[in-house]
Protein backbone atom coordinates (compact mmCIF):
# COMPACT_ATOMS: atom_id res chain seq x y z
CA UNK A 1 0.00 0.00 0.00
CA UNK A 2 2.61 2.38 0.86
CA UNK A 3 4.73 1.93 -2.46
CA UNK A 4 1.31 2.17 -4.29
CA UNK A 5 0.57 5.49 -2.43
CA UNK A 6 4.59 6.90 -2.97
CA UNK A 7 3.89 6.13 -6.82
CA UNK A 8 0.17 8.30 -6.74
CA UNK A 9 2.01 11.42 -5.65
CA UNK A 10 4.94 10.69 -7.99
CA UNK A 11 2.15 10.78 -10.78
CA UNK A 12 0.49 13.33 -9.65
CA UNK A 13 3.24 15.67 -8.94
CA UNK A 14 3.17 16.64 -12.56
CA UNK A 15 0.20 17.35 -14.91
CA UNK A 16 -0.08 15.63 -18.62
CA UNK A 17 2.49 18.38 -19.99
CA UNK A 18 5.23 17.80 -17.86
CA UNK A 19 4.67 20.87 -15.82
CA UNK A 20 4.19 21.33 -11.81
CA UNK A 21 0.75 20.78 -10.54
CA UNK A 22 -0.51 24.27 -9.33
CA UNK A 23 -1.15 22.89 -5.94
CA UNK A 24 2.46 22.46 -5.68
CA UNK A 25 3.40 26.09 -6.55
CA UNK A 26 0.29 27.27 -4.30
CA UNK A 27 2.05 25.30 -0.93
CA UNK A 28 5.55 26.90 -1.75
CA UNK A 29 3.29 30.57 -2.22
CA UNK A 30 1.38 29.78 0.87
CA UNK A 31 3.68 28.06 3.72
CA UNK A 32 7.82 29.16 2.78
CA UNK A 33 6.91 32.84 1.25
CA UNK A 34 4.22 33.16 3.24
CA UNK A 35 1.88 34.84 0.77
CA UNK A 36 -1.98 34.30 1.13
CA UNK A 37 -3.51 32.82 -1.87
CA UNK A 38 -6.71 31.35 -3.12
CA UNK A 39 -8.20 29.62 -5.79
CA UNK A 40 -9.60 31.44 -9.08
CA UNK A 41 -12.63 31.05 -10.97
CA UNK A 42 -12.01 28.76 -14.05
CA UNK A 43 -12.06 30.15 -17.13
CA UNK A 44 -14.15 29.25 -19.64
CA UNK A 45 -13.80 26.54 -22.45
CA UNK A 46 -10.68 25.76 -23.93
CA UNK A 47 -10.24 28.13 -26.49
CA UNK A 48 -12.71 30.87 -25.00
CA UNK A 49 -11.86 34.01 -23.47
CA UNK A 50 -15.26 33.82 -21.35
CA UNK A 51 -15.15 33.74 -17.41
CA UNK A 52 -17.05 31.57 -15.59
CA UNK A 53 -18.03 33.98 -12.99
CA UNK A 54 -21.71 35.82 -13.49
CA UNK A 55 -19.95 38.59 -15.22
CA UNK A 56 -20.91 38.30 -18.84
CA UNK A 57 -18.26 41.09 -19.30
CA UNK A 58 -15.72 40.15 -17.02
CA UNK A 59 -12.07 41.53 -18.06
CA UNK A 60 -10.37 38.93 -16.36
CA UNK A 61 -11.48 35.75 -17.11
CA UNK A 62 -10.25 33.33 -15.39
CA UNK A 63 -7.73 35.32 -12.67
CA UNK A 64 -9.38 36.26 -10.13
CA UNK A 65 -11.25 35.01 -6.87
CA UNK A 66 -14.87 34.20 -6.44
CA UNK A 67 -16.13 31.38 -4.72
CA UNK A 68 -14.69 31.43 -1.77
CA UNK A 69 -14.55 35.20 -1.50
CA UNK A 70 -11.12 37.31 -1.82
CA UNK A 71 -11.17 37.05 2.40
CA UNK A 72 -10.56 33.49 2.30
CA UNK A 73 -7.13 34.07 1.61
CA UNK A 74 -4.74 31.74 3.41
CA UNK A 75 -1.20 31.09 4.27
CA UNK A 76 -2.83 27.47 6.01
CA UNK A 77 -1.34 24.61 4.12
CA UNK A 78 -4.20 22.34 5.32
CA UNK A 79 -6.47 24.69 3.52
CA UNK A 80 -4.38 25.14 0.34
CA UNK A 81 -4.29 21.34 -0.05
CA UNK A 82 -7.63 20.81 0.29
CA UNK A 83 -8.64 23.36 -2.26
CA UNK A 84 -6.58 22.20 -5.00
CA UNK A 85 -7.32 18.54 -3.82
CA UNK A 86 -10.80 19.48 -4.89
CA UNK A 87 -9.98 21.78 -7.82
CA UNK A 88 -6.41 20.57 -9.25
CA UNK A 89 -7.02 23.39 -11.93
CA UNK A 90 -8.49 26.47 -10.28
CA UNK A 91 -5.59 29.50 -11.04
CA UNK A 92 -3.56 30.89 -7.98
CA UNK A 93 -4.66 34.04 -6.63
CA UNK A 94 -2.43 36.27 -4.54
CA UNK A 95 -4.58 38.65 -2.06
CA UNK A 96 -1.88 41.30 -2.27
CA UNK A 97 -0.85 43.68 0.68
CA UNK A 98 -0.36 43.03 4.24
CA UNK A 99 2.39 41.40 4.35
CA UNK A 100 2.06 39.95 0.90
CA UNK A 101 3.66 41.68 -1.96
CA UNK A 102 1.64 44.39 -3.94
CA UNK A 103 2.27 44.89 -7.87
CA UNK A 104 2.40 47.40 -10.53
CA UNK A 105 1.26 46.10 -13.60
CA UNK A 106 1.18 47.75 -17.78
CA UNK A 107 0.96 46.26 -20.99
CA UNK A 108 3.10 43.67 -22.19
CA UNK A 109 4.88 45.24 -25.25
CA UNK A 110 6.17 48.82 -23.21
CA UNK A 111 6.46 46.45 -20.40
CA UNK A 112 9.15 44.53 -22.16
CA UNK A 113 10.53 47.89 -23.17
CA UNK A 114 10.37 49.24 -20.06
CA UNK A 115 12.08 46.32 -18.41
CA UNK A 116 14.72 46.37 -20.96
CA UNK A 117 15.59 50.12 -19.98
CA UNK A 118 15.59 49.65 -16.55
CA UNK A 119 18.44 47.06 -17.14
CA UNK A 120 20.04 49.61 -18.62
CA UNK A 121 19.74 52.35 -16.01
CA UNK A 122 20.56 49.53 -13.60
CA UNK A 123 17.54 49.17 -11.49
CA UNK A 124 16.90 46.30 -9.11
CA UNK A 125 13.95 44.50 -9.77
CA UNK A 126 12.58 41.54 -8.08
CA UNK A 127 10.61 38.75 -9.74
CA UNK A 128 8.01 39.93 -12.29
CA UNK A 129 4.41 38.00 -13.47
CA UNK A 130 3.45 37.80 -17.01
CA UNK A 131 0.61 37.44 -19.08
CA UNK A 132 0.28 37.51 -22.64
CA UNK A 133 -1.67 40.83 -22.17
CA UNK A 134 0.09 42.86 -19.27
CA UNK A 135 3.19 42.15 -17.09
CA UNK A 136 3.34 43.01 -13.18
CA UNK A 137 6.39 43.75 -11.11
CA UNK A 138 6.35 42.74 -7.89
CA UNK A 139 7.02 45.51 -5.28
CA UNK A 140 7.19 45.93 -1.41
CA UNK A 141 3.29 46.22 0.28
CA UNK A 142 1.71 49.66 0.13
CA UNK A 143 -0.94 51.54 0.93
CA UNK A 144 -3.77 53.34 -1.15
CA UNK A 145 -2.44 56.39 1.06
CA UNK A 146 1.01 56.06 -0.13
CA UNK A 147 -0.11 55.28 -3.97
CA UNK A 148 -2.28 58.71 -3.73
CA UNK A 149 0.62 60.68 -2.33
CA UNK A 150 3.06 59.09 -5.01
CA UNK A 151 1.07 59.99 -7.65
CA UNK A 152 -0.18 63.17 -6.71
CA UNK A 153 3.53 64.09 -6.34
CA UNK A 154 4.13 63.01 -10.30
CA UNK A 155 3.44 65.42 -13.34
CA UNK A 156 2.68 62.45 -15.44
CA UNK A 157 1.92 58.89 -14.88
CA UNK A 158 0.42 56.39 -17.65
CA UNK A 159 -3.05 55.97 -17.53
CA UNK A 160 -2.28 51.84 -18.47
CA UNK A 161 -0.08 51.24 -15.06
CA UNK A 162 -2.41 49.67 -12.93
CA UNK A 163 -1.82 49.16 -9.15
CA UNK A 164 -2.52 45.66 -7.37
CA UNK A 165 -2.33 47.11 -3.64
CA UNK A 166 -3.85 46.18 -0.63
CA UNK A 167 -7.55 44.64 -1.24
CA UNK A 168 -6.28 43.60 -4.98
CA UNK A 169 -5.23 40.48 -6.07
CA UNK A 170 -3.24 39.04 -9.16
CA UNK A 171 -3.09 35.38 -10.44
CA UNK A 172 0.39 33.46 -9.98
CA UNK A 173 2.69 30.81 -12.43
CA UNK A 174 1.56 28.12 -13.51
CA UNK A 175 -2.18 29.45 -13.79
CA UNK A 176 -3.95 29.01 -16.93
CA UNK A 177 -6.61 31.72 -17.46
CA UNK A 178 -9.00 33.15 -19.70
CA UNK A 179 -6.04 35.86 -20.77
CA UNK A 180 -3.58 32.95 -21.16
CA UNK A 181 -0.91 31.26 -19.06
CA UNK A 182 0.73 32.88 -16.43
CA UNK A 183 4.43 32.25 -16.28
CA UNK A 184 7.19 34.23 -14.96
CA UNK A 185 8.87 36.98 -16.99
CA UNK A 186 11.36 36.82 -14.03
CA UNK A 187 11.79 34.23 -11.84
CA UNK A 188 12.08 34.30 -8.17
CA UNK A 189 15.50 32.96 -7.14
CA UNK A 190 15.61 29.44 -6.54
CA UNK A 191 15.56 28.29 -3.08
CA UNK A 192 15.00 31.83 -1.90
CA UNK A 193 12.67 31.64 1.58
CA UNK A 194 10.63 34.83 0.55
CA UNK A 195 11.25 36.61 -2.56
CA UNK A 196 12.97 39.74 -2.69
CA UNK A 197 11.02 43.13 -4.26
CA UNK A 198 11.53 46.71 -4.30
CA UNK A 199 9.89 49.20 -2.94
CA UNK A 200 7.01 50.69 -5.19
CA UNK A 201 7.88 54.37 -5.18
CA UNK A 202 11.56 53.45 -6.88
CA UNK A 203 9.48 50.99 -9.67
CA UNK A 204 6.83 53.79 -10.46
CA UNK A 205 9.81 56.20 -11.09
CA UNK A 206 11.85 53.99 -12.69
CA UNK A 207 9.23 52.42 -15.12
CA UNK A 208 7.49 55.80 -16.07
CA UNK A 209 11.33 57.18 -16.74
CA UNK A 210 11.76 54.07 -18.43
CA UNK A 211 8.52 54.28 -20.58
CA UNK A 212 9.13 58.29 -21.39
CA UNK A 213 12.43 57.68 -22.45
CA UNK A 214 11.86 54.75 -25.31
CA UNK A 215 9.41 56.93 -26.02
CA UNK A 216 6.65 54.49 -25.43
CA UNK A 217 2.77 55.44 -25.42
CA UNK A 218 1.63 52.21 -23.61
CA UNK A 219 -2.13 51.82 -24.70
CA UNK A 220 -5.40 51.80 -22.27
CA UNK A 221 -5.26 48.34 -21.47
Amino acid sequence: MREILGRRRRLLSQRSDGKPELIDAALTYATQWRWPVLPGVAAGPQGHSRCSCPDPDCTVPGAHPFDPGLLAATTDGRMVRWWWGNRPTAPIVLATGGHAPCAVSLPALPAARALTALDQMGMRLGPVVASPARWAILVKPYSMEQLGELLYAKDFVPGSLRFHSEGGYLALPPSATGQGEIRWERAPLPGSASPWVPDVEAVVDAVVEALTRTGVSAPEL
